[in-house]
């Protein structure tokens, strides 16, 4: 044997490939290897090293000629704006997180590309580029070439869910089911009284008959099994289809030898037997986990709101209702929740949360506009194209999470999860040598039971199904987070950090006064028309405080973030906002309220006072969170409710008001240089880069919502008083995670001494392996769905 290739682990045998002193099984890996050092992304090897896949030279790049059909160009992108295109490429080649770093570094590989990022449940790579500096053929060629071929077809184009495994996994069921019911029969004397009276002729033809139709089992319906130990055996990962594949092959040759022998057909009914019922409960396990799937309908509690458009009046509907032609209204920093076409004002759209570049794309009326991207400036009227995919919206949110805070629950699982396997194999082989001194075909039956019946499979799946079921549990009161990694943030986190306005404020019940010269009818309507393409809470507050006023389009509008609005209409400079903003200067006066000044054409006519509403439940929720968290109030407004914000929060917390966007950044980031896990509450306005920064984002939505892709969580304004208890309800996620392992050992323990013991045959632990899984799956679905019940009592839900 030679030593293993450098790329991907194959043995090079006696004539390896030799390039900058290091060896490679063929020119392929050679030339993947080239690639990635020249463009310095050699680290792919420190990550996992011999992960990568081996490489069949002369793999024809010709196939994606078709890729250079407009038709099917535009049938792939999922966004394609002047020359800037995002598509997504099924690739079954990822498998690793090697795959995962090199494709998310593509830039590196060629200019044309924007970015890439990978996702690995579904085994896609979203890749945005440029079309003018790489086409989306030579996208594709160009993955080819480092080994990650996608795979595009008929259904990728038309975006139907592909089910070829389904298909696949029938036609291997459907052939151990016929071997499985044939063999039984050519083993049934052998059951009955008299059994070894059966003539050695026949006993010879039915073991030779069973043989025969045992080989494609073992061969064909088994081979998922011995693929994926194979994978896993080469970057040094001891999988669970390890001691199944053993178990298998142990059964198969002992009984091969018993045929050969011409003494009968050894333990072939068993095995087949055995494999038929492994791949019935793999088939169950899927529709199980099907049914079961928390994604399948949590995309329906997107709390996102849009204004629609209908005879000029403005309704607030949640995006779901929106369908083809409706009229609706986008503000500045809203987002657009469906494909549309832009029928009123100048769109200036930011397609970062899609295409990861910030430059603002400008829009005529009759220009297509692409969902989730943001209108920056004046308000704009669209019609919906095409109905909302609310699927593609949370695809987006969840790729554009940019945190890094490493979760260790799912890393001790994978931990423990291999080294129970090693530890499985080693029972089996001290317990069949055991047996093999008293009855060599009883060490035979228990080395397979052994190495079938413990499965730690249970464990791997506890997680992702507790936390998926606490996900789909929040989603139907009014809490929808990224994804189900923000269970085990919201358990982890020690500090709580709240913003004030549009956060524990009411937006919709606001007490609106003038103070200062009279307002003129006009100067009255260009306040209105610049305070509506607004969707700050005071913004909004001041819009329906002011009379109706007829719809004038500013020639210039910009919003800055923490100061106000300053906008031409009519010709006229109209500033609208904090008072050092439009007046320059800061009084030091305490004020009991919040105010918003205005100045037309330079002249300051006066200013606005808002006296504050609180959100329902308020002193109740924090003297919830003050017992368990250390509590922060970080505010932008004056300090005129001071004595009332401290009668809420008590003495211990700390209070901070007139602070900036930039501010609000800063002292998360002083927080967890402290050690602090920090949680940041907000309305993703004028917080979005604390809510980034913060180890968990919460963004609070009341009505039209400012989507903040920096949140990893969203709360419905009315579940803001349930707060305390959802945050809770994470560590009873974590109580059944527990439970749950304890039940999983307790079978492994029990099923293990009855297999050591040899009372158990491989078909019967065939037959307990998936249930064993299932029962765990249900065990903690059913246990998030009862406490649920009682921790989040129906009629405290807002659905």
């Amino acid at each position: 044997m030679g030593k293993p290739c450098v790329h991907c682990g194959t043995d090079c045998g006696k004539n390896p490939v030799v390039w900058d002193e290091k060896e490679f099984c063929c020119h392929g890996c050679k030339t993947v290897y080239q690639i990635l050092n020249e463009n310095r992304l050699g680290a792919y090897y420190e990550i996992q090293p011999m992960s990568g896949i081996r490489i069949e030279t002369g793999q024809p790049l010709r196939k994606f000629a078709f890729l250079d059909l407009d038709e099917i160009k535009d049938k792939l992108a999922d966004f394609r704006d002047g020359n800037t295109v995002r598509v997504r490429f099924f690739i079954p080649a990822i498998h690793c997180a090697s795959c995962i770093w090199l494709l998310e570094h593509l830039d590196t590989l060629h200019p044309g590309i924007s970015h890439s990022t990978v996702n690995f449940p579904q085994k896609e790579v979203a890749v945005t580029f440029r079309d003018d500096q790489i086409s989306m053929r030579q996208l594709a060629e160009l993955l080819a070439s480092i080994h990650y071929v996608p795979e595009i077809t008929l259904e990728h184009l038309d975006r139907k869910k592909i089910r070829k495994a389904d298909k696949s996994l029938m036609l291997k069921i459907g052939v151990a089911s016929f071997s499985f019911m044939n063999i039984m029969m050519y083993s049934f004397p052998e059951y009955l009284p008299g059994g070894d009276l059966l003539e050695q002729k026949f006993k010879h033809l039915f073991g030779w008959l069973s043989f025969i139709l045992i080989l494609p089992v073992v061969f064909y319906s088994a081979s998922d099994y011995y693929v994926s130990a194979f994978k896993g055996l080469k970057h040094k990962i001891i999988s669970i289809d390890l001691p199944i594949s053993i178990g298998i092959f142990a059964l198969f040759f002992y009984s091969s030898t018993v045929v050969f022998s011409g003494q009968g057909i050894g333990y072939m009914d068993s095995l087949a037997g055995l494999l038929f019922f492994l791949l019935i409960g793999k088939w169950y396990q899927g529709k199980t986990y099907e049914a079961l799937s928390f994604e399948r309908d949590y995309r329906s509690y997107f709390p996102v709101a849009v204004t629609r458009l209908s005879d000029q009046c403005e309704t607030i509907v949640p995006i779901r209702e929106l369908k083809k032609g409706d009229r609706i209204l986008i503000r500045n920093q809203e987002l657009v929740p469906a494909d549309a076409v832009l029928v009123k004002g100048y769109g200036s759209i930011d397609y970062s949360f899609v295409t990861g570049e910030a430059l603002p794309v400008a829009k005529n009326q009759g220009d297509f506009i692409y969902a989730g991207g943001r209108q920056v400036g004046s308000s704009i009227e669209l019609q919906v194209e095409k109905a909302v995919e609310q699927s593609y919206l949370t695809q987006l949110w969840n790729q554009g999470g940019t945190k890094k805070d490493k979760l260790s629950l799912n890393n001790h699982i994978n931990f423990v999860s291999q080294y129970f396997t090693a530890a499985v194999l080693l029972i089996a082989v001290v317990a069949s040598a055991y047996w093999a001194t008293v009855q060599l075909s009883v060490a035979i039956y228990v080395f397979a039971s052994v190495l079938i019946i413990a499965c730690p499979c249970a464990l791997a799946l506890t997680v992702p199904f507790t936390f998926g079921s606490t996900m789909r549990a929040f989603g139907r009161r009014g809490f929808y987070i990224r994804n189900s990694d923000v269970v085990e943030k919201l358990y982890r986190i020690t500090t709580v950090v709240f913003d004030k306005t549009g956060t524990i404020t009411l937006n919709r019940k606001m007490d609106v006064d003038f103070i200062g010269d009279s307002l003129g009818i006009e100067e009255i309507t260009l306040i209105a028309n610049v305070v509506r393409h607004s969707s700050h809470p005071l913004s909004v507050a001041l819009k329906e405080f002011l009379p109706h006023a007829s719809e004038l389009m500013p020639e210039r509008y910009e919003e800055l973030p923490g100061l106000g609005q300053t906008a031409i209409v009519n010709g006229k400079r109209i500033n609208v906002g904090s008072e050092m903003f439009v007046t320059g200067q800061h009084t030091s006066t305490t004020m009991n309220e919040s105010r918003v000044y205005v100045s037309v054409d330079g002249r300051q006519a006066g200013y606005f006072t808002f006296s504050n509403s609180y959100r329902q439940g308020l002193p109740t929720l924090i003297e919830g969170l003050k017992k368990r968290y250390s509590l922060h109030l970080i505010s932008g407004d004056n300090d005129g409710e001071e004595k009332k914000m401290r009668a809420i929060f008590g003495d211990e917390a700390s209070l901070h008001f007139n602070q900036s966007p930039a501010d609000k950044k800063q002292y998360i980031l002083r927080l967890k240089e402290k050690g602090e896990n920090v949680l940041m509450i907000g309305d993703g306005l004028n917080d979005a880069g604390a809510l980034a920064e913060s180890n968990t984002g919460i963004s609070v939505a009341e009505d039209v919502f400012s989507f903040s892709p920096a949140c990893d969580a969203i709360l419905e304004a009315a579940s803001f008083d349930k707060l305390e208890k959802l945050i809770s309800f994470s560590r009873t996620s974590f109580k059944v995670v527990r439970r749950s392992f304890i039940i999983s050992l307790i079978y492994n323990v029990i099923g293990l001494s009855f297999a050591v013991s040899g009372k158990l045959s491989p078909l019967i632990a065939a037959i307990l392996m998936p249930l064993s899984s299932i029962s765990i799956v249900a065990f903690a679905t059913l246990s998030i769905g009862w406490f649920a019940s009682r921790q989040l009592k129906k009629d405290e839900s807002v659905r």
